[in-house]
């Protein structure tokens, strides 16, 4: 899981009406799915960026067209948001209410 990557808009968030753990976890929730197509699209950047390492050393022509590697991240994090597991959305929501926890202090 890439938690570091996934870079949290607080300028969206009230912060002062964060008082409660249900408080929390609810806007972490509010917050989930944009998180999870930022992971999706960095495993996306890497998944692009070793097939075209491997490509290289096959000899077989690579793929220069920053449209279809933009195409192909957008792509993958919109599928990683409709296929994470209940296990990743669970981590993901606790490292997003500890973001939260941590950016209110």
């Amino acid at each position: 899981m890439q938690k570091n990557l996934i870079k949290i808009d607080f300028g969206q968030v009230d912060l002062s009406s964060l008082e409660t753990e249900e408080d929390f976890r609810k806007e972490a929730k509010r917050l989930l799915p944009e998180a999870l197509v930022q992971v999706g699209e960095a495993m996306g950047e890497e998944t692009w960026n070793a097939l075209q390492q491997g490509q290289k050393g096959s000899g077989l022509k690579v793929s220069t067209s920053s449209s279809e590697k933009r195409k192909f991240v957008k792509d993958a994090g919109r599928n990683y948001q409709r296929g994470a597991t209940a296990r990743d959305r669970k981590e993901i929501e606790d490292y997003i209410v500890q973001q939260l926890r941590s950016y209110e202090e």
